[in-house]
């Protein structure tokens, strides 16, 4: 094996920490995932990928993006998941040679044909399988390693139990989603936006149809208009919704590094800056104090609580315990539960006069209650100051979009700290 693991007070203790694998919907995207603590992140091309709406990369951004990434000692990976029919073959041989060319450590991979085609003309790549593959017991996981297959990402599906049998039986590396949005079908056979919108869910085009607000209605036969519909809700009720909770494994890591997988996910290249680099930062803070003390290790509740300052949706623990129930369903409208919003991020610090530039991001005003945070430990609350744009003028709020603004703190920051505030309740 190539795990090092060691017997300590009982329990199966690894001396290598798993990877942080993180999301980036783009090269800003990226760039803050890696500073805050991710080893890889995993992007997607201008094809072959299952996210279309997302910014992607060309290849010279992806070049760019595996500079930036190699100077932290990161790795990037290319989403390449989609089911191909057959006029997405054309042009695929010269995609996959880029993307090599471009320093990619590896694609992500769910159709066979893309898996061939990469070990005969890039041959340099490492091959992910998909979660789209659906993996769940450990003989499949064997038959895609004889494929040639470097990883398997798991079915979201597999519970704590199925994965720890899969790393007993098969030495290959093993990676799960362990933070993000779950499918409310099941994880890569959902077609229901092909048929409400014609967007093939499987080659790029998902419209979420799960998320949207639905009434309900149905039908009786009527002597006089035939087929009549009948709504089954009140004018005053909320709209019918069918989206899962979220996925949040962070009270749960001594379990997840014990059973042995390679590799952390966390889902959301469509998620904001703001989002990718506050989940991050909790994993990497959980992990790392993990493995600095696992006898002593506890969960700090302040992690959890960071990371549903950036949420969208209420958080349980998915499949790997025990199978959802309607307990895990949303069905009807829920306060947000991202009670804050990303308004600005430090690109300047002088250590001198305590004056920061920051890029805003979202409106903000002097008075109001703001609060720093940062992947080497920056955090602190102060009301804003006055503020001054890049002229030295005065500005009664900062309300334009990518401004520079100037203003005293009372702490340091340095340059790619973020800054929020508490959103007002409606």
């Amino acid at each position: 094996m190539t795990l090092i693991q060691q017997q300590l007070l009982g329990k199966r203790v690894r001396l290598d920490k798993p990877e942080l694998l993180a999301p980036a919907g783009n090269l800003e995207k990226l760039k803050f995932a890696v500073h805050y603590g991710a080893d890889a992140v995993y992007i997607g091309g201008q094809q072959y990928g299952l996210r279309s709406n997302a910014d992607n990369f060309s290849f010279d951004e992806m070049r760019e993006g595996v500079e930036f990434a190699e100077r932290y000692g990161a790795k990037v990976f290319v989403a390449t998941n989609i089911y191909a029919h057959n006029e997405d073959i054309e042009g695929l041989e010269t995609y996959l040679r880029g993307i090599q060319d471009a320093g990619v450590a590896a694609i992500i991979v769910a159709d066979p044909v893309i898996i061939e085609t990469c070990k005969r003309v890039a041959p340099k790549l490492e091959i992910h399988l998909s979660t789209q593959q659906s993996t769940m017991n450990w003989q499949a996981v064997q038959f895609w390693k004889e494929e040639g297959v470097d990883r398997v990402v798991l079915a979201r599906e597999a519970s704590m139990q199925e994965i720890e049998d899969i790393k007993k039986n098969v030495h290959v590396e093993i990676e799960i989603f362990v933070h993000g949005a779950m499918c409310s079908s099941y994880s890569g056979r959902c077609v229901l936006s092909n048929h409400f919108t014609d967007r093939d869910s499987n080659r790029g085009g998902c419209s979420q149809s799960c998320r949207w607000k639905y009434d309900l209605f149905t039908t009786e036969q009527d002597q006089q208009v035939g087929i009549k519909e009948l709504p089954l809700f009140q004018a005053e009720d909320d709209a019918f919704s069918m989206s899962s909770k979220d996925l949040s494994m962070i009270e749960h890591i001594p379990e997840l590094v014990r059973s042995g997988v390679d590799s952390f996910k966390i889902e959301g290249r469509m998620k904001s800056v703001h989002y990718v680099a506050t989940v991050v930062n909790a994993y990497r803070q959980a992990i790392d104090a993990y493995f600095a003390d696992p006898e002593h290790y506890e969960m700090k509740p302040e992690w959890l609580y960071e990371i549903q300052k950036a949420a969208n949706r209420p958080l349980n623990t998915g499949f790997f315990y025990e199978h959802p129930d309607h307990e895990d369903h949303i069905f009807e409208p829920e306060d947000k539960a991202a009670p804050y919003d990303f308004v600005g991020v430090v690109t300047a610090y002088d250590a001198d006069s305590g004056i920061a530039t920051i890029q805003q991001r979202n409106h903000f005003k002097p008075g109001q209650e703001i609060e720093f945070f940062g992947p080497t430990g920056t955090f602190f609350k102060q009301n804003v100051p006055a503020i001054y744009d890049e002229s030295g003028q005065e500005l009664d709020a900062a309300r334009h979009p990518l401004q520079s603004i100037r203003m005293k703190l009372d702490q340091p920051v340095q340059p790619m700290d973020m800054m929020r505030k508490r959103m007002r309740k409606a």
